[in-house]
């Protein structure tokens, strides 16, 4: 298992080892002392689907005192997956990245707490996993603009397909989505 920083402090991209022969491929997805600088104790598995290409969802978050780390991968498809930085503290605080992850690739986004999180299907017939070290809870579910001019990230898309939920989030400088 291949473990790397990015340009966001604490973000890491994870690569598993993949076993294939004629018959397919295994790989193990997570492994607790192999993954031991998360340090998180994940309680929830969450699966997506999304059905068309230029799907966006996000950004979004669980504030405190729920707020959630997860270990993202794609395994159907093909998706930009986009972190911001909302760590007040942060030497990355508004600052994000898009990482392409692909069933293909096997590559997994582990987002800590005080990210938002989105992403846009590149591809139909999306399906995302991922792993969360808090249960969902409503009252702490927040959303953002995911265009926002604040962070001016680069979706990819010029007409997304979005929710209701997205497409009425407000803009971060109005939401109550901070990190200290």
């Amino acid at each position: 298992m291949k473990i790397e920083k990015t340009k966001l402090k604490d973000v890491l991209l994870i690569t598993p080892d993949v076993f294939g022969d004629n018959r397919g491929w295994f790989m193990e997805t997570y492994t607790k002392n192999k993954l031991e600088q998360i340090n998180v104790e994940f309680v929830q598995d969450n699966q997506s689907f999304s059905s068309q290409k230029g799907i966006v969802r996000g950004l979004h978050c669980q504030v405190n005192p729920h707020c959630q780390a997860k270990l993202v991968r794609c395994t159907r498809g093909q998706i930009y997956d986009v972190v911001v930085d909302i760590r007040r503290s942060s030497p990355t605080y508004k600052q994000w990245i898009k990482v392409l992850l692909t069933e293909e690739n096997k590559q997994q986004l582990f987002v800590p707490k005080g990210f938002l999180h989105g992403f846009v299907t590149l591809t139909d017939n999306v399906e995302i996993q991922y792993k969360v070290d808090d249960y969902y809870n409503k009252e702490c579910d927040r959303s953002v603009k995911f265009d926002d001019a604040e962070f001016n990230v680069d979706w990819g898309v010029t007409e997304p397909i979005l929710s209701n939920k997205d497409k009425n989030a407000p803009l971060f400088k109005d939401s109550d989505c901070y990190f200290d």
